[in-house]
């Protein structure tokens, strides 16, 4: 256990993130996509504010930057901690950018304060995570596990016909990311606003993630009749908005019954042909389903699928369900979670055992090697959009506990 009083300068992070949030296309908020220039000025901003802290700071193939601290036992693999800096469109200046901005300013007091660690410490700085431009997720973190191996570049395309490959070159980087991969990390930390309400609500400091939670996204087709809507008997209709409705009465109801920590949503609903006195003979829907636990996510995601299918043999139509997205729970370490929980003891901080809902890049490491995540509240739940904010002490207090735990993991 550390006997050292470790207090890394808030100030320094809080400046970082606000002269961050320059690096924004025009609107409200912040808006940082993948290869744009707003993004690529971002990251190599990055990199001089590691240089400037005494890292030694590289940027690999796909544009992920690292400031590392060497550690004097090289054989031993690296301690990683950081985020992402790309965002949503017209998103909030804190998800993601809090992580990296908190990582470079850790890794700067520790060399200050306590010299060259043991193990090798690195801060990172994700080229992307959100899939705002392009339709995947973690292009930085991925090629770092091996998810992507940089051929998906080809054929990914924005929405202006761009493709990812072609966005690559445009900024200077190579069509493959394969030199991304790491086989030498032995542990990563992710800090991170909570991006929900859990925490505020609870009076809580921090939340110590147990899991990040799996996630089934689907397309539902609800097949009927369209006709006259004046001239249709309401017993002789097959009305296919009538039927998803229902169906999305269903899912609300099934997700309540099965309680916390499962969530689901249908985030969008289109109609055919879509005009008032027609009755609705086609509906898609998208269906997102989300628990910590992989048992349960399948359970339900199954008992989902056979209750539309009921309800619509029921109304005489037809149902298809394609399934677009399906990720595993992650469970973070458990060791590194019952530390942070001592950690904040400690400092006299209150916690709160979570999971989290939202994808992280942390759930791309788990696998591979011991991840831990911390959440710091966020102002009324609110997230991905320019109203997104977290209290400086919160924000210090995050940076503190951060970097006790990254203190003890390379130092002791």
């Amino acid at each position: 256990m550390s006997k050292v009083k470790l207090q890394a300068p808030a100030t320094e992070m809080l400046l970082l993130l606000e002269e961050l949030a320059v690096f924004s296309a025009p609107g409200p908020g912040v808006t940082r996509l993948l290869y744009t220039p707003e993004w690529k000025g971002a990251q190599h901003f990055l990199q001089e504010k590691m240089a400037a802290a005494g890292l030694e700071t590289r940027m690999d193939g796909v544009g992920n930057v690292y400031g590392r601290l060497p550690g004097r036992e090289a054989h031993d693999k690296v301690i990683l901690t950081g985020s992402h800096i790309d965002t949503v469109v017209h998103g909030g200046k804190y998800d993601g950018a809090y992580g990296v901005a908190a990582a470079i300013t850790a890794l700067g007091y520790l060399r200050e304060t306590c010299g060259q660690p043991r193990r090798t410490l690195e801060a990172v700085s994700f080229c992307e995570e959100e899939g705002s431009r392009f339709p995947l997720t973690f292009w930085g973190s991925g090629h770092v596990t091996g998810h992507y191996d940089g051929g998906e570049a080809a054929d990914c395309a924005d929405r202006d016909g761009m493709t990812l490959r072609a966005a690559m070159a445009a900024c200077g980087y190579p069509a493959s990311g394969a030199a991304a991969l790491r086989e030498d990390i032995g542990a990563y930390v992710e800090l991170h606003i909570e991006q929900g309400i859990v925490l505020e609500r609870a009076a809580q400091q921090i939340g110590v993630v147990q899991a990040i939670a799996g996630q089934r996204r689907y397309t539902a087709r609800v097949g009927g009749a369209a006709n006259h809507a004046g001239t249709t008997p309401m017993g002789l209709r097959r009305d296919a908005l009538a039927g998803a409705a229902e169906m999305l009465l269903w899912l609300e109801r099934a997700a309540q019954d099965a309680g916390d920590p499962l969530v689901a949503t249908a985030g969008r609903l289109e109609t055919y042909p879509g005009t008032p006195n027609v009755i609705p003979g086609e509906v898609r829907f998208t269906l997102d389903i989300r628990h910590s636990e992989a048992g349960m996510l399948e359970q339900f995601c199954q008992a989902a699928a056979a209750a539309c299918g009921g309800i619509a043999r029921r109304r005489g139509l037809t149902f298809a369900l394609e399934e677009t997205l399906a990720t595993a729970p992650a469970p973070m370490d458990r060791e590194l979670a019952e530390r942070l929980e001592q950690l904040c003891s400690e400092q006299g901080l209150t916690h709160h055992r979570m999971v989290s809902g939202a994808g992280h890049d942390a759930q791309l490491f788990a696998p591979r090697c011991p991840a831990a995540m911390l959440f710091v509240p966020s102002r009324g739940g609110v997230s991905h959009a320019p109203e997104e904010y977290s209290s400086p002490e919160e924000l210090a207090a995050g940076l503190n506990i951060l970097t006790a735990l990254l203190y003890e993991l390379a130092y002791l």
